[in-house]
């Protein structure tokens, strides 16, 4: 075992990454590790030289069978220019071997970059499903259907209704897996916005990526869903877990006495051993919450909303399991067993990730808000050209809705592949009624799809099977 190591991992640069932040370092930095320890140079004598071939190894290298991406490679950059720079700053060697250069930000401020950072990298992995292809996807993945719209026979449908409660909050209000992933039970939105359709909730601080609290936007009929899980599900689970006596061994337990209300709430608690705690609502990481109970009729009961099949908390990152397995099971269930295997580019089934909600949300908003503008209200050019001014363009909507800081992240990362379709053009001539609410919306989305790269559109048709209801 490496000593610097060790004490690198406990300095306070490292420690104030996130779980799944040190998580990725660490595996980057194994990774750098055998390679050097493979040509017998211990990371402390690395040299320019070493880097250079390594990246070449993962990026470039014919014989290497799993060369990886420049994303990727920025990353892994990233971890090794972490490493380095607190070892020099400590001391244990004199120059870092990740070579830089100083370039100008967008705000004018100097910047030291890595001189071997990838320039064709992407900002995010981004692709999108339309509607009707994550209606697709939760009826075949989640609820276990085959292609005739019904169950598949034996499906067990276990956790079911949590499943898609969860996948339908991320995909109709754009949260984050572990904005999603950390909600408290009386963080589900209940207020209503005039005309029932959406509800607004407050997602906290603490587990966003801007660090910053901000107002979220979600369907009734998500937030149905949800009310519907915690109804069913998730209180038989929770019954179980109180009879069987896990919450009593659970370790760190703190039973909340008082949330406060106001503009910056606090939760107060008492833990296993009589201390009493305070801390701001906003200011609480993910992992504090899967620590706070409230006492129930029949004893503690959790306030982490999202629960496993024992009634303890289900943590965010396993999220990318479930849609893994829901993924499997559509490519099992929609692709003909003759394609199995073979051409790439001849797609069946969807294919999907959490983070694929928040993109496929941002791409709804847009299309709705240029709806909203150009067909509801029957804005004429002027018309709309105030409305911009007043409220702004749907592209700084929808930035808001994500939270970004920047409208430049929203069009760039999230919307680029269809920042170049005439949307009010496609809207003006949809085959709908000018007092409509909304038009054939899977028909809309069906013609950007067919425009714009990464976006899954799949037109299955679910017919029921003969004799089902």
């Amino acid at each position: 075992m490496d000593p610097l190591l060790s004490l690198y991992v406990q300095s306070p640069g490292f420690r104030r990454y996130s779980v799944e932040t040190k998580r990725n370092y660490a595996t980057d930095i194994a990774l750098l590790l055998t390679f050097l320890w493979g040509r017998g140079r211990s990371w402390t004598n690395a040299a320019a030289r070493d880097l250079e071939d390594y990246e070449h190894w993962r990026l470039h290298a014919v014989e290497n069978p799993v060369r990886i991406g420049g994303s990727k490679w920025n990353r892994e950059l990233s971890a090794f220019s972490g490493l380095f720079a607190w070892a020099v700053k400590e001391r244990w060697i004199s120059r870092s071997p990740v070579a830089t250069r100083q370039v100008l930000g967008r705000r004018g401020e100097v910047l030291t970059v890595a001189v071997a950072k990838a320039k064709d990298s992407r900002p995010s992995n981004v692709h999108w499903l339309t509607p009707r292809t994550w209606r697709l996807w939760i009826n075949v993945g989640l609820r276990g259907h085959t292609r005739q719209g019904v169950p598949e026979r034996g499906w067990a449908g276990r956790l079911e209704d949590r499943n898609v409660a969860f996948t339908r909050l991320v995909t109709s209000s754009g949260l984050r897996r572990l904005e999603a992933g950390a909600l408290l039970t009386f963080e589900v939105p209940r207020i209503r916005l005039s005309g029932g359709r959406y509800c607004h909730g407050r997602v906290a601080a603490e587990v966003t990526r801007s660090k910053k609290s901000r107002t979220f936007y979600v369907s009734a009929g998500a937030v149905g869903d949800v009310e519907n899980y915690m109804d069913s599900s998730r209180a038989w689970a929770v019954r179980q877990a109180q009879r069987a006596g896990r919450y009593d061994r659970l370790p760190g337990r703190r039973l909340v006495a008082e949330v406060t209300r106001g503009t910056k709430p606090l939760v107060r608690w008492c833990d296993q051993d009589g201390v009493v705690g305070e801390r701001e609502l906003a200011r609480l990481t993910w992992q504090e919450r899967m620590l706070l109970f409230t006492e129930g009729p029949e004893g503690p009961e959790p306030l982490w909303l999202w629960l496993n099949e024992q009634g303890l908390p289900f943590q965010p990152h396993s999220w990318e399991g479930v849609f893994r397995t829901a993924n499997q099971r559509c490519e099992r269930i929609l692709t003909p067993p003759e394609h199995l295997g073979r051409d790439p580019h001849q797609v069946f089934a969807p294919y999907t990730t959490v983070h694929a909600g928040r993109h496929s949300f941002a791409l709804f908003m847009l299309v709705v808000l240029n709806e909203v503008m150009d067909r509801r209200y029957g804005l004429t050019p002027a018309e709309r050209r105030d409305f911009r001014l007043l409220y702004g363009d749907p592209w700084f909507m929808v930035q808001g809705l994500l939270g970004h800081a920047s409208r430049e992240t929203t069009v760039e990362t999230y919307l680029a592949p269809v920042r170049h379709l005439q949307l009010q053009s496609m809207l003006a001539d949809a085959a709908a009624p000018p007092d409509a609410p909304t038009p054939d919306l899977d028909g809309l989305f069906a013609r950007v799809a067919r425009d714009a790269e990464g976006i899954q559109d799949i037109d299955a048709c679910m017919a029921p099977a003969q004799g089902a209801e």
